[in-house]
């Protein structure tokens, strides 16, 4: 059984820094490509960053220099660093693996992260 376990969400304040972690399981982790997305309320799930069973990265613009994605395959976790954070980065905050060739695709249950004064 696959599970995405996501963890570190939480309320911050304008400017301050969150780490998020999402560990998997039943997955050969380092064969999939990692994402995080968010959504938030009335609004459609968006891609925030991505990074590749090579460790190739992607980033939105919206969170380019303020948000870092890495991966630790050993302990089958991938992180998520904001940094800056601001009122609009306010979300749930979604982990996503994918291994396209196999037409696998999965998401953890969210983790809510909230930044206002």
């Amino acid at each position: 059984q696959v599970q995405l376990v996501e963890s570190g969400g939480g309320l911050v304040q304008p400017g301050g820094s969150l780490r998020l972690s999402c560990a998997a399981s039943g997955i050969i982790f380092r064969l999939y490509a990692m994402g995080w997305y968010r959504q938030a309320p009335g609004k459609q799930r968006e891609l925030v960053t991505s990074i590749s069973s090579d460790d190739t990265t992607n980033y939105a613009d919206s969170v380019k220099g303020r948000f870092s994605i890495s991966r630790h395959n050993a302990n089958n976790t991938v992180y998520l660093q904001m940094n800056s954070l601001k009122p609009e980065d306010t979300a749930v905050y979604f982990c996503n693996a994918r291994r396209a060739v196999a037409g696998r695709d999965y998401w953890g249950q969210g983790t809510q992260v909230t930044v206002s004064s």
